[in-house]
Order: structure tokens, then sequence, then C-alpha cells
């Protein structure tokens, strides 16, 4: 049982994306830069200032990325509550962000966010019918840093997107390739056919 630990809250001092490649080097199983930040290594130039870094893994390879964060700290964050994760401990199910920082640190470094896989299939966890096979789901810089594939980073933004989920929308939309354009407006039209991104991703 994870133990509790309090109110999801506290200060950042978050990783760069080159940090965690550092960081996650030797992890042989898929992950990949989220977020905000995806999109800037997608665009190839930091657009923004980010408050934090979020760093995806598919929940099935949880376990053995957790194991080898050795001497870091690892929360289950839900409902504005953290909880301590021990050693070899599973996250709950309903739980999709996990906070993590070096043992005895006070700032949070990074964000872990767990996305459903099926089979060969990445899964979106708000409407499993939303597929991408995961050869699609990574992309890289030229540095070789890994990053979510934009269109899967847009459609998470635009459940209730924000003043920088509008902007970043819109600095991506013209560098958006015809299949992750198609991809985006099939994925969109399925969960809210009336969203208004749509009129912009099919002019």
């Amino acid at each position: 049982m994870s133990q509790f630990h309090g109110p999801a809250e506290g200060d950042w001092l978050p990783l760069q994306p080159h940090d965690a490649a550092t960081l996650l080097a030797q992890v042989t199983l898929p992950w990949w830069i989220a977020g905000g930040w995806a999109l800037d290594l997608f665009l190839g130039d930091q657009t923004r200032a980010h408050e934090d870094l979020d760093v995806g893994i598919l929940r099935r390879d949880v376990i053995d990325v957790i194991t080898h964060l050795s001497g870091w700290e690892v929360f289950e964050a839900q409902s504005q509550t953290l909880y301590r994760l021990e050693a070899g401990e599973r996250p709950r199910l309903d739980v999709n962000s996990l906070w993590c920082r070096p043992r005895h640190a006070q700032r949070w470094s990074f964000e872990l966010m767990l996305d459903e896989a099926q089979g060969k299939d990445w899964v979106f966890r708000r409407l499993p019918t939303v597929r991408m096979p995961l050869a699609n789901l990574i992309k890289r810089t030229q540095e070789g840093i890994p990053y979510l594939t934009p269109e899967i980073q847009l459609l998470y933004n635009a459940r209730h997107p924000r003043a920088k989920d509008q902007d970043d929308f819109l600095r991506v939309l013209p560098r958006l390739g015809a299949s992750a354009r198609a991809w985006l407006i099939d994925a969109l039209s399925t969960i809210d056919s009336a969203h208004a991104w749509l009129a912009k991703l099919t002019i």
C-alpha cells in the first residue's frame, strides 16, 4: 500500500530534456519527452518557458523504469494528493502521473506520464478505440532525444486547451505533415466532432 505523503504541491527544479536523456540513457524500454517540451523538440526550438518536464513511458514498463531510478523518490500524483511508491510497488491503475525527485531533495525534477498500450499499439486512455502503432509513437531530435509524436501531444492538449495549449497548436499546425494531420483530424472527430481545432486542421 502506498504511504500517504501529502498535498501535490511544492517547488520544481525541472530537468531539461538533455538531462532526462542522460538519466535514462541505459533504459532500453520506450520512453519519450512529452508535454510542451515535446512540441518544442519537434519544432527544433524552445518557443516558451516550461515549468516542468514530462517524460512518457508505457504503463506496462513502469516497474522496470522506476527500478532504474535508484536514488530517486517516486510518488503517485492524483486528486491533488501525493502517495509514495515503495520499491517494486506498481502504481494504481487509475493513476497516470508520477512525480519524481532525487532522494532527500526538496524540489521536483520531472513527471512520469503513464501511457497505455495493447500489443503493438499505443492506446489513448480516454478513448481506447483511438490508437497508433507503437512504431510511430516516438520521434527523435538530431541529438537522439526521443519525444512524443506531435499529433498525440496535441490530442492530449485538446481536451481543455489553455492559452499556452492554443498557442502551441497554432505554432505546430503549419509543420504537421499530411499523415499526422489526418490522424489528428480522425482522432479529434471521434472524441469531439465540434472541436474548434478541426476547422483549422481541415483548411
